[in-house]
């Protein structure tokens, strides 16, 4: 048995003659348009999986900016910027212009898949360590743990103070931004402008970075502390 094809009309059907020893069958196959109607679930199914709504929701949170704030540089309301977030409106390219520019990125930014994760290590050996000295002996020493951060938004550090005969004293810089404070050992003394406040191991605290503020150790004692800071992205 042979088959031959012949088309009779472009795109659209196929002639099938099979012919045998004894019969000729003659018959029609319909094959698929090159371009068919884009159902509407698939249209809504790959705009859910570009997540477009979480992506703008992590760059407002990263510049701690509320929705009112993102509205008034978008020049949409605060309602449509919250649904928009929730996946419950789609945006027009114009809108996503409007955000796209604001936060200072591509267009390309809101549909571009997502690098993966890397799962990295950083051994102790291995970071930067700063320290302050009271004559040859260190008295405050600075670990920073954001060697293998791409994203400068936050840097964590761990900060020792060393037991000496005199208090040690650490003072933070100042900058717009917040800071993450915990106790991992000993006791710590905070005193940010006019309040004083006593940090035992265990405890958080959640500073303005714009206010002036200083870590104590008594003397003799020691602590360590993880100090987390991520300033304002304007």
């Amino acid at each position: 048995m042979t088959k031959k094809a012949a088309r009779t009309s472009p795109g659209s059907f196929f002639r099938l003659f099979t012919i045998s020893k004894t019969m000729r069958v003659e018959e029609e196959v319909r094959i698929p348009d090159a371009v068919d109607v884009v159902e509407p679930n698939q249209v809504e199914s790959t705009i859910e999986a570009k997540q477009i709504g979480d992506r703008i929701r992590r760059l407002r949170m990263k510049r701690s900016m509320g929705l009112v704030e993102l509205g008034k540089k978008t020049g949409l309301s605060a309602s449509f910027l919250s649904q928009l977030e929730t996946g419950r409106v789609v945006p027009t390219v114009r809108n996503l212009a409007r955000i796209s520019i604001t936060f200072g990125k591509d267009l390309s930014y809101f549909f571009r898949d997502e690098q993966p994760i890397t799962f990295r290590i950083l051994r102790q050996s291995e970071r930067v360590r700063l320290q302050k000295n009271a004559g040859t002996v260190p008295t405050f020493l600075s670990e920073n743990l954001s060697g293998l951060i791409a994203d400068s938004s936050m840097v964590p550090c761990i900060a020792e103070f060393r037991g000496t005969a005199e208090e040690v004293c650490f003072r933070p810089r100042i900058f717009e931004g917040v800071e993450f404070t915990m106790v991992v050992e000993g006791t710590l003394t905070l005193v940010s402008e006019m309040e004083t406040r006593t940090l035992e191991c265990g405890d958080v605290a959640w500073l303005d970075a714009m206010r002036k503020r200083q870590y104590t150790c008594d003397p003799g004692e020691r602590a360590r502390a993880i100090i987390i800071t991520r300033p304002n992205r304007n």
